[in-house]
């Protein structure tokens, strides 16, 4: 009930004050066991996103914001506790549980907010979900997020945001002989590439 009601009221803002759009509906899976990957620009990247699907999809927080109120409602709209960046083995663990069970999950490849829009490195650890997963992986770039409210400014303001979706990646094309972290860190990057590929249409 409660994500539902912060899914509408993240609709109605979102159009409201960001004239939110989705482009390439066609390519968002709804239902079954999907890996969504995203470029994070903004504190809105995971609303702004969420929005773009009509049946819930789950996204990854970084642990030190469930604390008080948030500590309440992250886990109420399906937000993850992770800290992918010092191997949070549990937390992956649970991510490829989710996806088993075929759920949508929604990671940022970069791990943390890009200072100034533009796509940035990927972790290693985010590659260890996309070699694991052994589910699609779909790539989905934001534009306009960074502009409404980037990461040094302490209020947003409005503006247009799209979510551009983009055809699957197929992490399982990688050379055999690239193993462990290398092959992790592959996996990650050829989703930065996918991602870098995806234009917004005028």
């Amino acid at each position: 009930m409660i994500y539902w009601i912060t899914h509408s009221l993240g609709r109605i803002v979102g159009h409201l004050f960001f004239r939110h759009r989705t482009l390439h509906r066609e390519l968002i899976p709804e239902r079954g066991g999907a890996l969504l990957v995203a470029n994070h620009v903004s504190y809105l990247d995971p609303p702004v996103i969420s929005i773009a699907f009509r049946k819930p999809i789950y996204c990854l927080g970084r642990k030190s914001l469930f604390k008080g109120f948030l500590g309440w409602l992250l886990p109420r709209i399906q937000v993850l506790p992770v800290d992918l960046g010092k191997g949070d083995l549990a937390s992956m663990k649970r991510i490829l549980r989710l996806l088993k069970e075929g759920n949508r999950v929604l990671i940022f490849p970069e791990g943390t907010r890009s200072p100034d829009g533009t796509l940035q490195s990927a972790e290693a650890g985010i590659g260890f979900i996309l070699a694991k997963g052994d589910v699609p992986v779909v790539p989905l770039r934001l534009f306009g997020a960074h502009e409404c409210w980037p990461r040094d400014a302490k209020w947003p303001r409005p503006g247009r945001i799209t979510v551009v979706a983009g055809p699957p990646v197929d992490v399982s094309s990688l050379p055999p002989e690239l193993t462990g972290r290398e092959r992790y860190q592959a996996c990650a990057d050829q989703v930065m590439k996918a991602l870098a590929a995806i234009q917004l249409e005028s």
